[in-house]
C-alpha cells in the first residue's frame, strides 16, 4: 500500500513509519517537522488547505494514497492549555478525515487513547480488566477530544458504508530505553495506578497499526492496544487489593497480565504483542 502517516516524526509515529516500510509498504510521513528527506512532507493540519492538498498528492512524491494513519496530535494532557489542546486536536482530526474523504481514502487508522477509559482512575473503573464495552469516561480536555474524535469517526463511517476507520486506544508508549525506570515503580503501587499499570512498546504499537490496516472490515471499530503485561513486578492480585479493593475482577488473571484488556484486538485484528520490558531489564 501507499500510506500517509500524520505525526510521522513523533514517538509512536517514527516507529510506525519504519515498521510499515519494513513490511514492504510505501510510506510518507506528514508532520509539522521534517520535510527535507524523500518520504517526508511538512504539513500544518490546522490548515485545511494544506491538509487536503497533501492528501491529494505532492508533486513528484505521490499522486494518490491507499491508506491513512492519523497520529498527529498534542499527545497528552497539560502540555498546552486546554483550549489550545482542544483547538489543535479537534480541528486537525476533522481536517485530516475530511481531506481523506475528498481524496477517496477508505482505509484509515487513527490514534485514540487509553485515557477515554477513565484515566487517571481517581474514580475506580467499573471492573478490571477494563475493555471497550463500557461508555467512555473522559476526565481531561485531551481525553474529551479523543472521545469526540471517535464519535466523529462513527458518523463518517455511517455516511459512507465503504469507509473503514479503526481507532486504536493506545496505552502509554515506551521505547526500550525507557524500561530502565520500570523496576522503581514497585515501591509505590499508586504511582502508576492512573492507567492500571499499563504501557505499550512502540514496536507493538506499530504492529497494531499494520494489523488494523490489513483488517478487511468496514465501518468503525475501536480497540485497546497495550502490552501483554503490566509495568509492575508485583502481582496483579496484590496491586488490585491495595489500590482498587472494591472493584470487581472479571475472569482469572495471571500475576502480570495486562489489566487493559487486549482480548478484542487479539481476536479481531490478530494483534499479538511481542515485546516486554522484562526482556530488557531485570524486575
Amino acid at each position: 500500500m501507499r500510506i500517509a502517516v500524520t505525526g510521522g516524526s513523533g514517538k509512536l509515529g517514527s516507529t510506525v513509519v519504519s515498521y510499515l516500510r519494513d513490511a514492504g509498504h510505501e510510506v510518507f510521513s506528514l508532520d509539522q517537522t521534517g520535510g527535507r528527506e524523500y518520504g517526508e512532507v511538512r504539513v500544518n493540519f490546522t490548515n485545511y488547505g494544506e491538509t487536503v492538498d497533501a492528501l491529494m498528492g505532492v508533486n513528484d512524491r505521490y499522486d494518490s494514497l491507499d491508506a491513512l494513519v492519523h497520529l498527529a496530535a498534542i499527545p497528552a494532557p497539560s502540555i498546552l492549555s486546554d483550549v489550545a489542546t482542544f483547538d489543535n486536536n479537534m480541528l486537525s482530526t476533522f481536517h485530516v478525515l475530511q481531506a481523506a474523504k475528498r481524496a477517496g481514502i477508505k482505509n484509515i487508522v487513527t490514534a485514540s487513547s487509553e485515557t477515554v477509559l477513565g484515566l487517571p482512575f481517581d474514580v475506580s473503573p467499573p471492573y478490571i480488566p477494563v475493555d471497550e464495552e463500557y461508555p467512555a469516561r473522559p476526565e481531561s480536555v485531551y481525553s474529551l477530544t479523543k472521545v469526540l474524535e471517535e464519535q466523529l469517526e462513527i458518523e463518517l463511517t455511517r455516511w459512507d458504508p465503504e469507509l473503514k476507520i479503526v481507532a486504536l486506544r493506545f496505552s502509554n508508549v515506551m521505547y526500550p530505553e525507557d524500561y530502565v525506570e520500570f523496576p522503581s515503580f514497585d515501591a509505590d503501587a499508586r504511582s502508576r495506578k492512573w492507567n492500571l499499570w499499563g504501557y505499550i512498546d512502540s514496536r507493538d504499537g506499530a504492529h497494531a497499526v499494520l494489523k488494523a490496516l490489513e483488517w478487511q472490515g468496514k465501518g468503525f471499530e475501536r480497540f485497546i492496544i497495550a502490552a501483554a503485561d503490566t509495568v509492575m513486578s508485583r502481582p496483579n492480585a496484590e496491586l488490585i487489593a491495595e489500590v482498587f479493593p472494591d472493584t470487581p475482577v472479571r475472569g482469572e488473571l495471571t500475576d502480570h497480565e495486562t489489566l487493559l484488556s487486549i482480548s478484542k484486538a487479539r481476536r479481531v485484528l490478530g494483534y499479538d504483542p511481542q515485546h516486554s520490558w522484562r526482556d530488557t531489564v531485570t524486575p
